[in-house]
């Protein structure tokens, strides 16, 4: 009889950190005595959900049922109970809500200050980071290379209530330089009325056509480029080039 593989496939988690939580576990546990674990569809959240804080208490309507937090740890159990339906919280003033809700283009010039500050705060650097370094952990060290500011302004903007996901892709550089050290990495958050708009912090500047898309995901772990497991063997080592350049353009005779 022939070889038998199992696949074991999720999709669509929109965020909800519960299924997530879930499903790790599952590969982790080997639930489903799968030989390849692979996930599909959307990561990223579909709505925002207001935690308004009056007098030393927190509000907010979830599906529709008034929620009151009036404690730290209520408040972190409603954040929480937010975060497992695949939706993002923040925490913020009355009168934040009423802008941010009647004014999209308020929450867009947001994001640009964000991605210009980091810009300026956060210096690229090689040295200190590596793909397992936490954005906490980078802006901690105001150093980084694309994937820690990209980190960086994922986790501020959700910490805004703002949709944001990881993009992974190449970047043409309009210098001629077309060898590179590695893929490039930048953010796309969602703004009302406009959709996805993209942000490149390592660069300081929106997205643009010489942003090449690959591969979006919740991080960089979702978004890796290359991802597996090796078992056995030794002496091995890796080797990437990276080259971006313009594709020929047809001429017509």
């Amino acid at each position: 009889m022939a070889d038998t593989t199992r696949i074991y496939i999720a999709s669509d988690f929109h965020a909800a950190e519960k299924a997530w939580r879930k499903f790790l576990n599952a590969i982790k546990l080997n639930v489903y005595k799968a030989d390849i674990a692979l996930v599909a569809g959307d990561f990223t959240g579909k709505a925002i959900v207001p935690i308004v804080e009056t007098d030393g208490a927190y509000e907010a309507e979830l599906f529709g049922v008034h929620r009151r937090a009036g404690s730290p740890e209520e408040l972190a159990t409603l954040e929480r109970d937010i975060a497992d339906v695949g939706y993002y919280s923040a925490v913020m003033s009355a009168a934040e809500a009423d802008r941010l809700s009647s004014d999209p283009g308020a929450r867009d010039e947001l994001l640009h200050g964000l991605m210009n500050a980091l810009n300026r705060e956060i210096k690229f650097d090689t040295s200190p980071t590596v793909s397992t370094t936490t954005a906490a952990e980078a802006f901690a060290l105001r150093r980084g290379v694309c994937q820690d500011l990209t980190h960086i302004f994922i986790a501020a903007a959700r910490q805004l209530g703002i949709p944001a996901r990881y993009v992974g892709g190449h970047f043409y550089r309009v210098d001629g330089v077309t060898a590179q050290d590695a893929g490039h990495a930048w953010v796309e958050a969602y703004v009302e009325n406009l959709g996805w708009v993209g942000f490149d912090p390592t660069n300081g500047i929106g997205t643009t056509e010489a942003h090449v898309r690959v591969a979006i995901g919740l991080d960089y772990l979702g978004a890796a480029p290359v991802r597996g497991t090796r078992f056995g063997g030794s002496g091995e080592t890796l080797k990437v080039a990276v080259h971006v350049d313009q594709a020929r353009q047809q001429t017509q005779s």
